[in-house]
């Protein structure tokens, strides 16, 4: 079929992991039937984009691709427990499975922190498999800031600024982070 032929001819890697990138990707929207860890796995289906860009362009694997991976995956999966706070009270009444179902809003913005301290570990590490500028610095200083503001934002018993930290200021990290690699290189 159409598929399975241009991903080989991307790369043969490529096909052969495609029905696995697939079986993810498709899969997330059954997660929260079955695991409270739907989050982390939302984390995960996006965090196959660097890595498979960097397979499809090179035929393999890199530090650097999974260490794009990560920092996209713990950063997803963290703003995706923030947003999910919203829903927690209709997760656990229609039996659906949620960080913050499970664990509370206390809990759940904690998981949220942690995996954000990993993504600033992960931004922070970068350079060390990276030849990026200072200016790279700057970026990092201001992405890991908005992050702080975002959890800043979200309160245990105020989810009113929700929308702000969820849409805005990953709009703003994610602006951030492309522009500060384009210009530390």
């Amino acid at each position: 079929d159409l598929f399975a032929l241009s991903s080989w001819l991307l790369s043969p890697l490529c096909l052969m992991l495609s029905p696995a990138v697939l079986a993810i990707i498709m899969g997330y929207s059954l997660t929260k039937r079955f695991t409270a860890l739907c989050h982390l796995f939302l984390g995960l289906a996006l965090a196959l984009a660097p890595s498979a860009a960097w397979i499809a362009m090179t035929g393999g694997l890199s530090t650097t691709a999974l260490m794009l991976s990560g920092i996209v995956g713990t950063w997803v999966a963290g703003f995706d427990i923030i947003y999910a706070l919203q829903d927690a009270q209709f997760d656990a009444e229609r039996g659906l499975n949620s960080i913050p179902a499970r664990l509370g809003p206390k809990g759940a913005l904690v998981v949220s922190a942690l995996l954000h301290v990993v993504t600033v570990g992960l931004l922070a590490a970068l350079p060390l498999v990276v030849g990026l500028s200072w200016v790279y610095w700057v970026g990092f200083a201001v992405i890991t800031a908005v992050l702080a503001y975002e959890h800043w934002l979200v309160r245990p018993d105020d989810f009113s600024r929700i929308d702000k930290a969820f849409f805005d200021l990953n709009g703003y990290i994610s602006l951030a982070f492309l522009g500060v690699v384009l210009l530390a290189m």
